[in-house]
C-alpha cells in the first residue's frame, strides 16, 4: 500500500515538474482541448458506428483518431 501511494506521489511530480518545464522553453498545454475536441470525436465515433452497421466487420473502414498531440501541447 506504501509503494503504491509513493508511486503516486512520484508521478504526480514529474508530472508537475514537467509542466513547468514546458512552461519554461516556450509551450503551453491546451487544458480545454477535450471540452473542444469532444463533439468531434462523438460525431466520428457516431459516424464509425453508423459504418459497422451498414458494412459489416470486414469491410469497416474507420479514421477513429481523436487525440492529436500538436493540439495538446502548442508553442506559445
Amino acid at each position: 500500500m506504501f509503494g503504491i501511494l509513493k508511486s503516486v506521489i512520484w508521478i504526480a511530480g514529474i508530472l508537475v515538474i514537467a509542466y513547468f518545464v514546458l512552461g519554461y522553453f516556450g509551450y503551453q498545454l491546451n487544458m480545454d482541448y477535450v471540452k473542444e475536441s469532444k463533439s468531434a470525436c462523438e460525431q466520428r465515433a457516431k459516424e464509425c458506428s453508423e459504418s459497422l452497421i451498414r458494412k459489416g466487420i470486414d469491410n469497416v473502414e474507420c479514421d477513429f483518431v481523436c487525440v492529436n498531440r500538436n493540439l495538446i501541447i502548442k508553442k506559445k
